[in-house]
């Protein structure tokens, strides 16, 4: 491979922003749920780099003959995977997609097929196009990807610099999948691995039951240190583990131990006694259980009789977990944890991902 831009690159990243920015100057696109990818071509041989310049192209050999039929022969364009399942984005099943056999990998490609949408150009032919402001990117890229088809697996990531459009977008995508919007600088250069650009992401509150606690890394016997709060929310079947709380200071960390250490219960009798069964195939995974995601981490809990209410914040919810690690807000001594269930989190109204795809 000889590109003028060679791997590994790191991808440009955003920081956040409470609102969508209605200052002018900013192309906005939908923020996608996947896997960040970068992919390098030279004539037939195609390498498809994660955010941390890995390569993922062994997990994707559909997706590699797809993008060399939709690409220029030679080519370095920043975008993202998704798998695609009833009308949304489906993080988890793209997760399903790393694989270490080979045999799963092709089965997985049948089954869990990714596409890859396209929004950025590092190069082309000959030319790198890092310097270029991304007006200039986005145009060329538009140029190249013009005669993509919207039912095939490579796709042209939709853009506007209107905020009001883009303020529809953060509502309205939400129901296929989307975790909001992202917002590039239109005379910005491709700057590797630095947040010249912005993200506007969900963000909601809900109270929850904290039912167990993990260690931090560095936790000692000589000082134990909290690592994560396990939390919990009611419907018929019982206690649903649904996430984690995990960001606290070193001194908070001590305390918070020290004070729940107060709730430990034995696991007999605890609404997650019954961890181990289902590791994998149960979409309500309680803690403790391993994946091909743990790698082999200790994984096991503190029981806490599930007593205490907190309220977090976050983004979006995957299926009936939370998508990423939320938030400490607030103790909440008034909430009877019986009541903390799914009722009280926010409906989002299911979109057509396939109009997402049309201009």
């Amino acid at each position: 491979m000889d590109l003028p831009v060679m791997p590994p690159v790191l991808p440009m990243l955003a920081k956040p922003q409470a609102k969508v920015p209605t200052s002018g100057g900013i192309a906005f696109e939908p923020k996608w749920d996947g896997f960040r990818c970068l992919v390098f071509r030279d004539g037939e041989e195609i390498e498809l780099a994660s955010r941390t310049a890995k390569s993922l192209t062994r997990y994707f050999p559909e997706l590699v003959e797809s993008l060399r039929t939709a690409l220029p022969t030679r080519c370095v364009v920043d975008g993202e995977l998704f798998v695609a399942f009833q009308d949304r984005l489906e993080f988890e099943l793209l997760q399903q997609r790393i694989h270490p056999a080979a045999s799963r990998v092709q089965k997985l490609a049948v089954e869990l097929p990714a596409s890859f949408v396209a929004f950025d150009l590092l190069a082309l032919d000959t030319v790198d196009c890092m310097a270029l402001p991304f007006r200039e990117r986005r145009a060329a890229l538009a140029g190249v990807l013009s005669d993509l088809s919207p039912t095939g697996q490579v796709h042209l990531a939709r853009t506007t610099e209107d905020p009001a459009e883009a303020e529809r977008w953060f509502r309205e995508f939400e129901g296929a999948g989307f975790d909001g919007v992202v917002g590039k600088p239109l005379d910005a250069p491709y700057a590797p691995n630095q947040r010249t650009m912005i993200k506007v992401k969900h963000a909601r509150t809900a109270d929850v039951v904290v039912a167990g606690m993990r260690p931090h890394k560095t936790s000692t016997d000589e000082r134990p240190l909290l690592g994560s709060l396990l939390l919990g929310l009611y419907d018929a079947g019982g206690l649903q583990h649904v996430g984690v709380c995990a960001t606290f200071t070193d001194a908070r960390r001590a305390e918070l131990w020290a004070e729940l250490s107060e709730l430990e219960v034995p696991i007999e009798g605890h609404p997650w006694s019954f961890m181990g069964e289902g590791a994998i195939a149960n979409p309500d995974r309680v803690p403790g259980t391993q994946s091909r995601w743990s790698g082999g981490k200790d994984l096991s809990f503190v029981p806490l009789a599930p007593t205490r209410v907190v309220e977090v914040g976050y983004d979006h919810m995957e299926g009936r977990r939370f998508r990423h690690t939320t938030q400490f807000k607030r103790w909440r001594p008034d909430r009877d944890p019986t009541s903390c269930d799914y009722d009280q989190l926010e409906t989002v109204t299911a979109f057509d991902l396939s109009t997402v795809f049309e201009e």
